[in-house]
């Protein structure tokens, strides 16, 4: 990957180009991961609206146990994306390059460790959830907020509802038919340019949810190893940038 577009693709310097390309990347990311949790716990770990929808069932239903669970997945993943907010301010208020770098590649960190520790987590229980769980949706939270802040809410890579339903608004404007009329009211015009990023969101997370299960059913947890390689290539440079600053400050 060159050097001056990965220094874009996560640095400090936004266009609306790179935090589209970064978008596509990590939808691809949280689709691999998504549903290679799945089969590995049986969980997915950034649907975060059918978690709670699993602790209201549960509640009623008296499975305790599988609504302290599916809490447990809710407040991970409320959890990352605070600790996601937190890294981001910190790093604008000293002005650094990696302000949306470090909690990638935080993530690329857990995502190692799950990898290599996936089997062996699943056994730990905390917060009565398995700690695969918690990792894995602690996870997503960070990712989710790192494409949140930095689009500005424009873009989300972690799940597809709210994407689907913007890309049928987009759609239903294309598809009408514009009568003018004697009041010669605006045209609907469908936005062309959204609906085809829209698309390619869908298309990154769901060839990401092929890969990642094609992986974990091969492979295993291993498959993550890739994943968090991938993580650390679109985030590195601009760490690395800001780790040069600090030693040309210290050497002073």
């Amino acid at each position: 990957m060159p050097i001056k577009y990965a220094r874009r693709l996560s640095g400090r310097k936004r266009s609306t180009e790179s935090d589209r390309h970064l978008g596509f990347a990590l939808a691809f990311v949280a689709g691999a991961t998504n549903a290679g949790a799945y089969l590995a716990v049986r969980l997915y770990t950034s649907h975060v609206t059918g978690m709670v929808s699993s602790i209201a069932d549960n509640v009623i239903l008296g499975n305790v146990d599988l609504a302290l669970s599916a809490f447990g997945g809710v407040i991970s993943f409320l959890f990352g994306a605070a600790t996601t907010a937190i890294m981001v301010n910190y790093a604008r208020r000293q002005r650094l390059n990696s302000e949306y770098a470090f909690p990638l590649l935080l993530e690329a960190a857990l995502m190692l460790c799950f990898g290599l520790l996936g089997a062996k987590l699943f056994t730990l229980k905390g917060m009565f959830v398995p700690t695969t769980v918690m990792v894995l949706c602690f996870m997503m939270g960070l990712q989710n907020a790192v494409i949140t802040k930095l689009s500005n809410a424009v873009i989300r890579t972690t799940h597809l509802t709210g994407i689907i339903t913007d890309m049928g608004i987009e759609l239903g404007k294309l598809l009408y038919l514009n009568r003018h009329t004697p009041e010669k009211q605006q045209d609907v015009v469908a936005n062309r340019d959204r609906l085809m990023v829209l698309a390619g969101l869908t298309f990154s997370f769901f060839s990401g949810g092929l890969c990642g299960a094609l992986g974990f059913k091969h492979i295993g947890y291993s498959v993550t190893m890739p994943l968090a390689f991938f993580l650390v290539l679109l985030a590195i440079v601009p760490a690395i940038d800001d780790i040069r600053v600090y030693l040309r400050k210290v050497l002073k």
